[in-house]
């Protein structure tokens, strides 16, 4: 049994130091994490990692009603968190960049900037909630790669599977979604 499912057992027991033992135990992961996904982003973001992980952590635990079976279950809402946040803010510049009631004011060519990592941020969310309702293994590899930065092995690890059906489901996985995108980017917004 890993040390982080040992505390979650204990915070499920109703420890009152459970959850600080956890943050400190996992903070530097969910940092790595968050800069991993950080780095991935447009330039000029304003989440900073640190920022990810305390909004993430507040997400997960900041009710104190959270119930996590494991590590893995752990690291999984954790990823789905980030994943959450970082969609929240794509969408909020997204609703900034077309306007959002604010006055019309003549295009600057310097205040141009280009912000496709939001984009895609927003299509492989659509994507990934369709996927997790077929298949939803696939759907938590791919939150816990895409969104939480994990290479192959920690992701198999955290779901307890072998390396090679991961590295399966994975593939599949990415085909799934190139369709799934390329049929979203093919559809004029609204008819879908």
């Amino acid at each position: 049994m890993s040390e982080v499912t040992r505390i979650l057992q204990e915070i499920r027991g109703g420890s009152p130091e459970g959850a600080e033992q956890l943050l400190s135990l996992v903070y530097a992961e969910l940092k790595r994490i968050a800069a991993h996904k950080m780095a991935g982003e447009a330039c000029g973001h304003t989440l900073q990692p640190t920022a990810l992980v305390h909004e993430a952590w507040m997400r997960l635990v900041g009710e104190g009603e959270a119930r996590f079976e494991n590590r893995a279950h752990f690291f999984s809402a954790a990823a789905e968190a980030m994943r959450r946040i970082l969609v929240d803010s794509a969408r909020r510049k997204k609703a900034a960049r077309r306007g959002s009631g604010a006055p019309h004011e003549p295009l600057q060519e310097a205040q141009f900037a280009l912000e496709e990592p939001s984009d895609e941020l927003l299509a492989v969310d659509e994507a990934l909630d369709l996927l997790a309702r077929e298949e939803p293994v696939a759907a938590n590899l791919v939150k816990l790669r895409y969104f939480a930065g994990m290479t192959m092995e920690e992701a198999a690890t955290t779901l307890g599977m072998p390396l090679r059906t991961a590295e399966r489901i994975w593939t599949y996985a990415r085909a799934w979604l190139r369709r799934q995108i390329s049929r979203q980017h093919s559809t004029p917004e609204g008819t879908q």
